[in-house]
């Protein structure tokens, strides 16, 4: 066998599984399933909102997916792990299950769509489109699309970042198609970008030169206020100072220890007595 061949064979019994798995856990709120081939065999990780009732009393439901799985389809040991789906409402499987639902009940198509994509997007989704087509209103098939927030509809990430699901409503008229697909809150689009300024590093000082340090200016201080003078202190220093005179230098030829004039004057009248 070729590769191409080896590779439509491993899609069409992918999609085979799917199918029946969808037809098997309707009511366990089938979510979706991971196949990997691995050297124990094949590990198939099935999504659903219940559980439980995936898994069955004492293990009997998948016991017998299991046994299903190696007939029918011809898998190498599969292995089955049951994972709990999250939140239902941003999974586009879950969502779709749920509106086919609400067609067969008898909702109106217009109030289906809107109230399971309103739930969508309170779920926190980033955007969300559900198409119904079929026979709505009348004899005639129509298709009715209901869209909010973003929704990516081509290139690698639409097919990579959308949850996508699809379910049938069958009534009296027909079967009606349920179309959902849903951007995920924590995807981040590759066309989402945002404009970061970068912090300009300070280019540092040459080592010789050390930076100057800026000194604080200084604070402006007001003028002092001159006091007024008492008029004792004015005549004070209108007075000249005792200690700035000065006295007269000696003369040469006289000793150190010779009388003053007014010292001889006080003597001379006691001479003449004698």
């Amino acid at each position: 066998m070729s590769v191409e061949k080896k590779f439509v064979a491993e899609g069409i019994t992918k999609a085979l599984v799917n199918e029946y798995l969808a037809e098997e856990l309707e009511r366990a709120g089938y979510g979706g399933m991971l196949m990997n081939r691995t050297p124990m065999g094949t590990q198939i990780t099935v999504y659903a909102e219940k559980p439980g009732m995936v898994i069955g009393k004492g293990g009997k439901l998948i016991r017998k997916i299991t046994r299903d799985l190696d007939r029918k389809f011809h898998l190498d040991n599969p292995q089955i792990d049951v994972q709990d789906v999250g939140r239902g409402d941003l999974n586009g499987r879950v969502v779709a299950n749920r509106l086919a639902s609400s067609l067969e009940r008898g909702w109106y198509f217009r109030k289906a769509g809107q109230s399971m994509m309103r739930r969508v997007m309170d779920a926190g989704a980033l955007g969300c489109e559900i198409v119904i087509s079929g026979k709505l209103t009348g004899p005639r098939s129509r298709t009715e699309k209901f869209i909010s927030g973003y929704i990516k509809h081509s290139g690698k990430p639409a097919i990579d970042l959308v949850d996508k699901g699809y379910s049938v409503a069958v009534k009296k008229l027909g079967v009606i198609g349920c179309q959902v697909r849903i951007i995920p809150p924590d995807v981040r689009l590759p066309d989402d970008f945002q404009i970061v300024k970068i912090p300009v590093a300070p280019t540092p000082a040459p080592a010789s030169a050390p930076a100057a340090i800026p000194t604080p200016a200084p604070a402006a201080t007001a003028a002092p206020v001159e006091e007024k003078k008492s008029d004792l202190d004015q005549l004070l220093e209108s007075e000249p100072n005792a200690a700035e005179v000065k006295p007269a230098p000696l003369d040469e030829g006289v000793a150190e220890d010779a009388p003053l004039a007014e010292e001889k004057a006080d003597c001379e009248p006691c001479a003449k007595e004698v």
